[in-house]
Parts: C-alpha cells; structure tokens; sequence
C-alpha cells in the first residue's frame, strides 16, 4: 500500500475524490442558474448544514459547473471579521473586467466599473477595509451616497444589465454567509429581490450554518420567499460506501465488506470522517484488501488526527466560560438540549449564562434548532469534549 497513491483527502473544503450522494442538489442549482440565465424567476439558494458535511467542497464544484456553462462567478468566503462590501469588490471588479471584454457588454461592464469606484470610495469612510483596484473614475450619482443597501443595489443593477447583456448571470458563491453582519445581509436581500422583480439575471448561491435560516429572515422578513435552504447532512449509507470504495477500487484496493461497514458506522455518514477513515485505513493496511482489522487501528488514528485538528483548532479558540458549557452539553449527550438543563449541569441560572450561549453561537460552535433549544454545530464533538476534558474537574 503505497501511501503517496492514498487517493482519501482529508481537509478544509478539500475536493474528495469521488463526491458522491449531492447529484440531485447540483442538478438543482444548475436548473437555478439556467432559469437565472434566461431571466425567469428563480430563487437563490443556500446550502445549510453543520460542520464537516461537505458544503464547501460543494459550493466549489457548484461554481465549477457554472463556469463550464460560461456563467460569470464570484467567489467569496467570508470570515468574522471582514465586511461585505470589503469582500465584493475587489471580486466583482475582476468579473466586470472579463464582462467589459464582451463587445455586448462592455458599455454596460465599463458603467459598473465606475460605479464600483464611487461606490468603493462613498463607503470607504464606514467600511475601511475596502482595499479594490479602481480602472475607472466614479460617475457621479451611480452607487455613490455611502448607504450600502442603495449603493449595493445600483451597482449590482448595472452589472445585471451587463451581464444580461453578455447573455450570460452573475453568480454570487459565499461561504460562511452565517458570519456576515445582519445589516449586511439585509442589503443583499434587498439587491437579490430588486434583481429578481428587474429580471437581471443575478442569483446567490450560499453555504452556512443551520442558524442561518434564522439570521436571513430576521435580516429581511420576505427573505423566505426569495431563498430555498436545502439542508446538507451525512451521506445515506449508499453514498458513503461509493465515497469509500469507489475511489479505493479505481487505485487497485478492495475494502471488505466488513471494513466498508465499521468506516459507515463510525463516521456516521459525515463526508469529512470519511475521507479521514479512508486515509488512515488506507496507511495501515499493509496491502489489499482493507479488513476490519485494518480499520479498528485507523478508527483510533483518525479519531486522534481529528482531536488535534478538526476538533481542537475549534477548542482552542474558546474562553474557560465557554469550554465548561460546551462540556455540560456534552454531559447530556449529542443534543439538542435545553438551556435550562446545560444551566442545570452548571449550576447556574439560564439568564447568567446567556452572553456565554451567545458568544458561542457568534462563533459558529452551536446553535438553536428551536427556542430555548442549543445543539452542537460540529458533529461528534460531544465526544471529543469527553476526551479532552475527562472527569468531573469542569464542574469546578
């Protein structure tokens, strides 16, 4: 088993190398964009679901897809501590440089040009991380008054127009959109819905956390009507085996049935665990076919390379505070539970504690399924909560 042909890939939205079980949902967004294309009415969507279930290597291969139909992209991920504006347009400028190429376009790619000048300077003063290189100077009065929610919308109108022109969409790809400021995301709400009512071929497709159902609709009210949120979780059984087997088979490797069925079962279905069960049951066997014994030592190697990475960069970014109260979850078991009982297990009351519960939900390390109700974010880290902070010690 030679490991530098070990074809499992472990990592931060790391294409795997078979991406299986997510057809249906590509065939979806590709439906979305076409019908965006032609100008028909569409809603955007946005991919939500919880850590380590594929969603950003689905997003890349949906963007993917959308270039190789000569659809023009932009692709942000956004972290928690940029704004929106600061991410768009230095990616909104290249696509209108490749749009000004188009001799349809180009008067209309050329006008947006100077609307992103005016409108990077006009908000310049609110959002100073607005670092965009700028081809033209403003127009005057184009995307210029420094309100983002009316200089967003007349300036992605300009580029709708170019891009209609061009007779292709733009495609807005965001990553991490739970992390987006809500008046921010208000203002996009509001430029998606007046693209739609324009007939400007100009969609969102987004990825998040479960709780950003709740952050779009409390940024915008109508937001539900003009999105649809389909829901990414583990892989059904099927799926999971092809993402192990396929790719084993195609490099000249057998799993055996019962190895491909511990690896199912101890990753739950979870496409990150399982590219991380594949690596190292693929470095531990010595050579083909991959038993059951083989994968019974990688289960332990992978669950120790997830404490020291994918679950510990996590960690590693919470207060004292907030460890004890992920480790009372974690006391309960998966979730989602109470806050009266994670308050409970503190020996707290539920109001003390909320600044914590929601410094941990700004963080992306839970969420509210419903009220009153918090669960993990990441999956299996009930678990890894019992491994790094064992016994009783935390009660303290």
């Amino acid at each position: 088993m030679d490991p530098i042909r070990n074809p499992f890939a472990p990592g931060a939205g790391t294409r795997p190398p078979e991406l299986a079980g997510r057809d249906e949902l590509r065939e979806t967004v590709r439906i979305a964009l076409e019908r965006t294309r032609r100008g028909l009415p569409t809603k955007s969507i946005l991919m939500v679901g919880l850590r380590g279930v594929g969603k950003t290597v689905l997003l890349d291969r949906m963007r993917d897809d959308a270039e190789a139909a000569n659809l023009e992209t932009i692709r942000i991920e956004a972290p928690e501590s940029k704004s929106l504006p600061a991410m768009l347009a230095p990616q909104l400028r290249q696509s209108l440089l490749k749009l000004s190429r188009n001799e349809k376009a180009k008067d209309l790619a050329k006008r947006a040009l100077r609307g992103l000048a005016g409108f990077a300077k006009a908000l310049k003063v609110k959002y100073n991380d607005i670092e965009v290189g700028l081809d033209f100077d403003p127009e005057p009065g184009l995307a210029d008054n420094g309100d983002l929610e009316h200089d967003l919308q007349a300036l992605l109108e300009v580029a709708g127009a170019a891009a209609k022109s061009a007779e292709t969409a733009l495609v807005i790809f965001i990553d991490e959109l739970q992390y987006v400021r809500e008046e921010e995301l208000a203002a996009l709400i509001t430029v998606l819905h007046r693209a739609a009512q324009r007939q400007l071929p100009v969609i969102l497709v987004g990825a998040g956390l479960p709780q950003l159902r709740g952050q779009m609709g409390r940024a915008k009210s109508y937001a539900e009507r003009l999105f649809d949120f389909p829901e990414i979780g583990p892989l059904p059984e099927p799926a999971a085996r092809i993402a192990i087997e396929k790719p084993a088979r195609d490099a000249g490797v057998v799993v055996e049935e019962p190895a491909l069925k511990k690896i199912v079962s101890d990753t739950r279905g979870y496409p990150y665990f399982l590219q991380e069960w594949g690596k190292h049951a693929w470095d531990v066997a010595k050579q083909s076919p991959i038993t059951w014994q083989d994968v019974e030592v990688a289960s332990k190697e992978a669950v120790a390379a997830l404490d020291e990475s994918f679950f510990r960069v996590r960690f590693d970014r919470l207060t004292p505070l907030e460890k004890r109260y992920l480790r009372a979850m974690a006391e309960l078991g998966p979730g989602p539970h109470r806050s009266g009982d994670i308050a409970e297990q503190l020996g707290r009351g539920v109001t003390s504690l909320g600044p914590t519960r929601g410094q941990l939900i700004a963080k992306g390390m839970i969420w509210s399924p419903n009220h009153g109700d918090t669960a993990f974010t990441v999956p299996l880290f009930d678990e890894f909560m019992h491994r790094i902070m064992p016994g009783d010690d935390w009660r303290e």
